[in-house]
């Protein structure tokens, strides 16, 4: 089965569109998966599953689009802030296979966001030199 978000950049799928560049794009969730209203996907047109196999390019497109996103948010929608989500890999949560981040708008008076509570697994040593020596390797 191709890649839904694959399908919607080469327009065999319809979207309704936020914003669209020749390397990001933007647009609306479903109805039903819009957690606030104007609450944006934004995709990199480079196909990648998630952050761990994005290329430097796709990250920057995506970026970029997110910021147009979150600041055209604050002015057509009088938004105070954004979260900008994420899910990539296995156990995630990730839905679509696809590297894509959801610019969520808030308003000071939001209620419907909370920290998640701690997970609760428990990792022994030093995990910020055991990540460091990941990320440098």
């Amino acid at each position: 089965m191709p890649c839904v978000f694959c399908s919607i950049a080469s327009g065999d799928l319809p979207a309704h569109w936020v914003a669209r560049a020749p390397d990001a794009m933007a647009f609306l969730p479903l109805p039903a998966s819009a957690l606030a209203p104007g609450h944006t996907l934004v995709v990199p047109r480079e196909h990648s599953a998630g952050v761990h196999d994005a290329t430097p390019a796709a990250f920057t497109a995506a970026g970029l689009m997110i910021q147009r996103v979150a600041r055209a948010m604050k002015v057509a929608l009088g938004a105070s802030g954004v979260c900008v989500l994420n899910a990539s890999g296995p156990g995630s949560g990730q839905s679509v296979a696809h590297l894509h981040f959801h610019v969520v708008p808030h308003w000071e008076d939001d209620e419907y966001f909370a920290w998640p509570e701690p997970s609760g697994r428990r990792l022994e040593g030093d995990l910020a030199q055991a990540l460091s020596d990941a990320v440098d390797a």
